[in-house]
């Protein structure tokens, strides 16, 4: 009886017995049924492992799959080795580079390439042969010096940049055959758990296109995303120009000092982006409503107050507008489907109020304002007068900004749109993009805590739910945009790690959340420290979060 385990089945609140070193993966099918989707790892205590581990002591275990944000990357992983290993089995003289995330896929490229459809499509056939071989993903430790010594000998200069400031002292690397990778973060056990994929080609790459949190049991339509691959490729451009294309490249800036210049050109672009969008706006002569929209902290806000200044020089009267003082009074919101008021919904404003408010300001009337009293749940008039003039240009935030509701009673020539999300351009490395959504957690934790007295805990766990939200509310209207302002700046994480770290450490193993904090905590360990803060800006998008800023909100 020594050798049997006694593990909690958390899903079903039932405890059961099984041998000590019993590899998980043997439950996971065991207990499939009980799950929405495809299993791909596990929670043992909280901690996520991988389905090849074995279990060596009591605990409790959960499993998962592709409804979870975690799951979907774990999935993503497995993808990327499986394309990775594929195309060096049928392009060996070329490059693939994985570039950023676009849709619901991620684009990849090939260094000085531009395949065909049809090599394309044996890339995609070879994947689907390499799917049925279910070839194990192999997990060897090595000391760090030993993995940096085996990274120069195969030319990954990439990994080495990013690794040799890391201070952990081993090192994961993953075997596909006889070819490995290094990936940050958790993998499947083989390729027979990458079924749904496809390769859709895209400019002069392709995207791998797999599923997601709303899509978990089938492939999403890729839907091209035009502007916001602009929006990556601009920043790429500048990257470029700055020599700053991975995080190794950020880290070697910090360790000679320069860092005080990188933010101060960060910022500079900004202010750039900012000021080009205010010309344009003036330049079209006739915009009288400006909408802001994006997903939770990328930074709309203090976008639309940089926009209205910017407005402002160029001889503008800007007036900012939230749509929170649009939402209908708490019994007429809308329900989701839990029961609860789903105030992320459209419905949950009034519409009808919004449309005829600017529509009278358009007109020249004098208009009155709503202001939506959170406490309360009513709508209060307290004297807020628009007196328009011909300067008069109102700057409205929300995530609803884009949705063609918002704005299908104007006359289109009045109407000027814009999307502002984080979308980082850095890699980790050529083989690992940088989530966008990491860097928006990492934020709103950090502005939570300072400015809401919300725990690291309390955020991650509200987070699924925003990132649901943003899925159907946000995401699918971005290309509405007329341009789109990129409000990630390449310093910011080095500087973020000093406020977040202390957060997250506080998460401990007694909530489902650990998994998520400790992988938070692994991501940041790449990146040295920046400390001058003294050098960002009082108008800077980070202020936002970190605090100091010449902006109320």
């Amino acid at each position: 009886m020594g050798d049997m385990l006694k593990i909690k089945i958390a899903k079903l609140n039932k405890t059961v017995e099984y041998p000590k070193g019993i590899i998980i993966e043997g439950i996971a099918k065991e207990y499939q049924k009980f799950y929405p989707s495809k299993i791909v790892a596990s929670l043992f205590n909280n901690d996520i492992r991988e389905l090849s581990k074995t279990l060596e002591r009591d605990g409790t275990l959960d499993f998962i799959d592709l409804t979870s944000e975690d799951g979907v990357r774990i999935y993503q992983r497995g993808l990327m080795f499986l394309a990775y290993v594929a195309a060096k089995k049928i392009f060996p003289d070329k490059k693939m580079r994985v570039r950023y995330s676009l849709g619901k896929g991620i684009y990849c490229e090939f260094d000085g390439w531009v395949p065909s459809e049809e090599e394309l499509k044996n890339l995609k056939d070879k994947m689907r042969e390499l799917v049925e071989m279910d070839i194990p993903f192999l997990k060897e430790e090595l000391y760090k010096f030993d993995a940096l010594e085996l990274f120069e000998k195969n030319g990954m200069k990439d990994k080495i940049e990013l690794l040799k400031y890391r201070t952990k002292s081993t090192i994961n690397i993953y075997w596909f055959e006889n070819y490995f990778n290094y990936y940050y973060g958790h993998m499947v056990p083989s390729t027979s758990y990458i079924t749904l994929f496809d390769v859709v080609k895209v400019n002069d790459g392709f995207v791998l296109v797999h599923p997601d949190i709303t899509s978990p049991n089938e492939l999403p339509v890729y839907v091209p995303q035009v502007k916001m691959a602009k929006a990556y490729e601009d920043r790429a451009r500048w990257g470029k120009i700055v020599g700053m294309e991975t995080v190794g490249d950020l880290n070697k800036i910090v360790a000679d000092g320069k860092a005080r210049e990188l933010i101060m050109m960060c910022e500079l672009l900004h202010e750039k982006e900012i000021s080009k969008i205010a010309d344009t706006i003036t330049s079209k002569g006739s915009v009288k409503l400006v909408l802001c929209a994006g997903p939770s902290s990328s930074g709309k806000t203090t976008f639309s107050k940089r926009l209205s200044l910017q407005l402002r020089v160029n001889g503008f009267e800007p007036y900012a507008i939230s749509l929170d003082d649009y939402f209908v009074e708490r019994d007429k919101t809308p329900l989701g489907p839990d029961g609860k008021p789903d105030f992320e919904s459209i419905e949950a404003l009034d519409l009808e109020l919004f449309s005829q408010n600017m529509n009278d300001i358009f007109s020249g009337k004098t208009v009155e304002l709503p202001k939506f009293n959170f406490k309360t749940g009513k709508r209060e008039y307290k004297g807020e007068m628009i007196k328009p003039t011909e300067k008069t240009i109102l700057v409205v935030e929300g995530i609803h900004g884009l949705n063609p509701l918002m704005t299908k009673n104007f006359d289109p020539s009045l109407v000027y749109k814009v999307y502002v999300s984080a979308l980082t351009q850095t890699s980790l490395d050529e083989d690992n993009r940088i989530p966008t959504t990491d860097v928006r957690i990492i934020r709103r934790m950090i502005r939570d805590y300072n400015f809401r007295g919300h725990s690291a805990l309390m955020t991650l766990q509200m987070w699924q739910n925003v990132r649901i939200g943003e899925e159907k509310n946000i995401f699918p209207y971005q290309e509405e945009a007329d341009v789109m302002f990129n409000s990630a700046l390449p310093y910011e994480l080095a500087v973020l790690k000093n406020f977040a770290m202390p957060l997250l450490l506080q998460v401990d193993n007694s909530t489902a959340e650990y998994s998520q904090a400790r992988r938070l905590i692994r991501f940041l360990d790449y990146f040295l420290p920046i400390v001058d803060f003294d050098v960002i800006p009082a108008t800077s998008i980070i202020r936002e979060f970190i605090g100091s800023s010449y902006f109320h909100y």
